[in-house]
């Protein structure tokens, strides 16, 4: 991020902080609550959202080498992801092309070549067919045009993109928007590798689990014991970029900055809690040499379940001084007890992450949506409203029902 927004941004809330006040969008919105519960939406959704759409998968660390692969199954579509020997990222459809079983059933690893444990016909990690056992008894096949079936793959600035559909449009300078695209390659994903990762299946329709990440007005209420300690909320500095936008959120220790001159303000260093919002279903949040990404995923058979993906990516150097030191046995187990409190907090970074995860986001956040999911499948409650405060919900829900075609948001008159 360029420093003249750093200084911008941070100075905007500073400026909330200092009134008690907190962004104001102006005006109110309310949504049918059929938009949680309808089949009819939800498969509009996956659909569009999923099965058409270009998905991010990863930071380029996740194949941190020729020859690494990883496998995906969280958006309808099996996908095998590799480094192929030249050191090019490649995208397939995990079947066989013989009888259609998955190539592949580990999770990650390195192999040079895949075979599928029915046959074993064989593939390379380029995708293509090398090898048919008794080819003589199945009778002659044509390897050059019987690879893997290839999906669009674009690796840009550390972040993985792939497209469901051998035929999909994937540009990422389209997608994003040149702005937001050149601002996300300033944070040196390429060099962060994965530290962590956490699964989370709840009751709760995929966009309440994407609204936990759209307000700060709760912080103060439901966080008071958790997150609250550490980000007071009720401050919000948003940006649109099209589809997407960054969020921006005061920690405590905003004030601390005041003493320091502006060509040294860093937001990412005790100022402010970093999160892009990338449609239509991403959480990224960035910090000093990590990220963590929030990949929500809606269950395609009930619109009341989801799955959200938690995956935390650091520097080498500090996923190896957190070793030393746990070698050295300096550092803090990480409970829900010490993890917001800020004269214990500085644990190993990932066991801190995943205890935020577990104790606030599932905990707290996600439980909240459960029980909105119950009240909204007794269809006795029609809307929700969304503050003037809450401009990120806003933003979340008019571009869901835009690319849907679907009546925009109801402006809620005084």
């Amino acid at each position: 991020m360029k420093q003249e927004t750093q200084v911008e941004i941070l100075k905007e809330l500073m400026r909330q902080v200092d009134e008690g006040k907190n962004i104001d969008a102006g005006v109110q919105y309310r949504m049918p609550m059929t938009s949680y519960v309808c089949p009819d939406i939800a498969a509009k959704e996956w659909d569009m959202f999923f099965q058409n759409h270009p998905q991010l998968i990863g930071l380029s660390g996740e194949l941190p080498e020729p020859g690494s692969f990883l496998t995906i199954d969280d958006f309808g579509i099996p996908v095998l992801a590799t480094r192929d020997n030249e050191g090019n990222f490649r995208a397939f459809l995990n079947a066989c092309r013989h009888r259609g079983v998955r190539v592949s059933q580990e999770e990650r690893g390195r192999k040079n070549v895949f075979t599928c444990p029915f046959h074993f016909w064989s593939y390379s990690n380029s995708g293509d067919l090398v090898a048919i056992p008794n080819e003589d008894h199945f009778g002659e096949i044509d390897k050059s045009c019987n690879g893997l079936i290839e999906l669009p793959a674009v690796e840009r600035d550390g972040l993985l993109w792939v497209h469901p559909q051998p035929d999909g449009q994937l540009d990422v300078d389209e997608l994003l928007g040149a702005e937001l695209a050149e601002e996300l390659g300033t944070y040196g994903l390429g060099k962060l590798v994965r530290g962590g990762t956490k699964t989370i299946n709840m009751n709760l329709n995929w966009k309440l689990s994407n609204d936990t990440f759209g307000e700060t007005y709760h912080f103060g209420k439901l966080h008071k014991n958790t997150l609250g300690k550490i980000f007071p909320g009720n401050n919000l500095h948003l940006e649109l970029f099209g589809r997407h936008h960054r969020f921006v959120t005061a920690s405590q220790t905003l004030g601390e900055f005041k003493d320091i001159p502006e060509a040294d303000w860093n937001i990412h260093v005790g100022a402010a809690f970093v999160l892009y919002y990338l449609f239509p279903n991403i959480t990224f949040i960035v910090g000093n040499g990590s990220c963590t990404i929030v990949k929500m995923y809606p269950d395609p058979d009930n619109p009341g379940r989801s799955t959200s993906q938690v995956f935390a990516y650091y520097a080498q150097e500090v996923l190896d001084m957190e070793d030393a030191a746990k070698a050295e046995g300096s550092l803090e187990e990480v409970t829900s007890e010490n993890v917001y409190d800020p004269e214990k907090r500085g644990g190993p970074s990932i066991e801190t992450t995943m205890e935020v995860f577990n104790s606030t986001i599932e905990k707290e956040d996600y439980l909240m949506g459960e029980l909105q999911q119950k009240s909204a499948e007794t269809g006795l409650l029609k809307h929700v409203t969304f503050g003037r405060n809450e401009p990120a919900l806003h933003h979340f829900h008019s571009t869901f029902a835009d690319v849907l075609g679907m009546p925009p948001l109801e402006k809620v008159e005084a």
